[in-house]
């Protein structure tokens, strides 16, 4: 049988962690945990598969961080007590028996939520109220609710969430944390600007709107030590805004990049609808704009199907590692198909219907593949 040594299968570092490829699961929601938050046999099950098929790093879908204003969706995992922590460890343990590596994504919904089971609704920077709709693959229904505004102490209580979470997650065994900062959910409402309408320290200027991640991430990594691995991810599209872009385009990136360096990032995650495509017209890539500015190992994300894909971007240098999300559903073993020169499945939409979950995925593979 021949096998490829091409870039993507190569060994590199981010942090003090060697990897023993360019190849990560990107962190996708599957509303399949346990309704107190912890992980099941189902769960686990998922992540050994990534595991077992070959990908260095496994980074999970975003976990809740406490119990206030956090969760974002039913059945959602969290990182929150003794029994949660314990349920993590079996699943860090499985995957690091395998080879690979794993990072807990670490979020928090903000306005966005659909379901919490702790306080009943939302709170964000502001209470404006989200654009779209609620998702229905993730139990939602309808328009979403004004969120609660943000006082200073909900803003305390979101930085002791994220450092409570991030110590949780070094003793349940993972490698790192990855801080989502992406996507819609509430450290990207303190981003964008027409949803954080705060005149506050948090308001404003890009400074100010960034200052929350400086907070955050500073004091994760005061308790957690150097050598435990911090990322940050970032995007411009929402889950409810897809079309969203930052509104001063490349100084806007050069000065988020550069200031998640300045917090003491370990890497950056970006993701695009396509991760090579320009971020803005006459510039570069998102992943690559990070490389340039953050001057951290940067993993790219969005519609990274193949294996030329995945070259592309490691090859041309606009990022060091990519992350596969659709792609990896439909192929678990993505690597070990990919270096044995056989064919991937391509990914269905009925794997998330009539739920983005791990029983109606692992119906459709049973009946499909």
């Amino acid at each position: 049988m021949k096998h490829n040594f091409s870039s993507i299968f190569s060994n590199h570092k981010i942090g003090s962690l060697t990897l023993k490829n360019r190849l990560a699961v990107a962190p996708m929601t599957r509303v399949s945990a346990n309704e107190d938050g912890t992980t099941g046999s189902l769960m686990k099950r998922y992540y050994e598969s990534f595991a077992k098929g070959g990908f260095a790093l496994i980074i999970t879908e975003g976990i809740y961080i406490d119990k206030y204003y956090s969760q974002g969706y039913k059945f959602q995992p969290g990182l929150t007590d003794e029994a949660q922590v314990k349920s993590w460890k079996t699943i860090t343990d499985t995957v690091h028996n395998n080879g690979s590596a794993i990072f807990a994504q670490l979020m928090h919904a903000g306005a966005l939520s659909q379901y919490n089971k702790y306080v009943g609704r939302g709170a964000a920077p502001s209470a404006v109220k989200p654009l779209g709709q609620e998702m229905k693959f993730y139990y939602g229904e309808g328009d979403y609710s004004v969120p609660k505004g943000m006082s200073k102490e909900d803003i305390n209580l979101v930085i002791n969430g994220f450092v409570n979470a991030a110590k949780l997650a070094k003793r349940a065994g993972f490698d790192g944390v990855e801080i989502h900062g992406a996507n819609g959910y509430l450290l990207d409402q303190f981003l964008t600007c027409y949803t954080n309408e705060r005149t506050d320290e948090y308001g404003g200027n890009l400074n100010n709107r960034l200052r929350i991640f400086e907070e955050i991430i500073t004091s994760v990594r005061e308790a957690v030590g150097i050598d435990f691995i911090v990322g940050v991810r970032f995007s411009q599209g929402k889950v409810n805004d897809f079309e969203y872009k930052w509104p001063e385009k490349e100084a806007d990136a050069k000065y988020t990049f550069q200031s998640a360096n300045t917090f003491g990032v370990d890497y950056i995650h970006t993701s695009e609808h396509v991760a090579k495509d320009l971020a803005f017209n006459n510039s570069m890539s998102l992943s690559e704009l990070a490389k340039n500015y953050g001057e951290v190992p940067v993993i790219a994300n969005g519609s990274i199907r193949n294996e030329h894909d995945a070259e592309l971007l490691v090859e041309s240098n606009q990022a060091d590692f990519v992350s596969l999300g659709k792609a990896a559903l439909a192929n678990p073993n993505w690597p070990s198909v990919v270096n044995a020169k056989q064919n991937l499945q391509e990914f269905s939409f009925d794997m998330f219907n009539p739920l983005a979950d791990l029983k109606t995925a692992n119906a459709y593979l049973a009946k499909n593949l």
